[in-house]
């Protein structure tokens, strides 16, 4: 396995397994919309492997259709408790539905119905209306499974680079820089 993605699981573990951060797995996801502003916002790594890092979502969702339009994503990770921050630049891709559907089955059912019920990033009118279609859904749901959506699935971000901060209070931070060239990782130091 690649240097890089051995340092950021490693890394992952232990902010999983040693900090007090409740939501270890959020990574803020950042796309280029329609207008070329960029958007970021947080969701929960999956995995990680050679493959790249794979998080999930509706497809229909502005990320969704932000990277089917420019598959161009850029990842950020703040462990804070531990000192480390990861960020990564890379192509997004589709994961294939086989494990889409592996995912979903690890969601919550209150997750699955949240899903089910809204259409993610559309505008609705108050919260009253969003508990209500909730209700509804979820009372209408009876069976044990619930299936996958087809809108819903997730992506793979394939690295080009990799950066990995050490926090110091002094902010002297050491930086590493991965890049990726050809099948050859390439590190470098930046200055903080």
């Amino acid at each position: 396995m690649w240097k890089p993605i051995i340092k950021f699981i490693s890394w992952w573990d232990e902010a999983k397994n040693n900090s007090k951060l409740k939501h270890p797995s959020a990574v803020c996801v950042s796309t280029i919309d329609e207008h070329g502003f960029p958007s970021g916002r947080f969701v929960d790594l999956k995995s990680v492997d050679e493959s790249g890092f794979i998080f999930c979502t509706s497809l229909d969702s502005q990320k969704g259709r932000d990277i089917q339009r420019n598959p161009k994503v850029a990842l950020t990770f703040w462990w804070e408790t531990i000192g480390y921050q990861v960020r990564v630049n890379g192509l997004a891709s589709q994961i294939s539905s086989s494990l889409a559907e592996k995912y979903w089955k690890t969601r919550s059912r209150d997750a699955q119905i949240t899903t089910l019920s809204c259409k993610q990033s559309q505008y609705f009118f108050s919260e009253q209306d969003l508990y209500k279609q909730f209700e509804e859904v979820k009372k209408n749901i009876e069976e044990k499974q619930i299936p996958k959506p087809e809108n819903w699935g997730g992506f793979v971000v394939k690295p080009i680079t990799i950066e990995f901060l050490t926090f110091k209070e002094s902010r002297l931070h050491i930086r590493e820089q991965y890049t990726i060239n050809g099948d050859e990782w390439q590190k470098r130091l930046l200055q903080p």
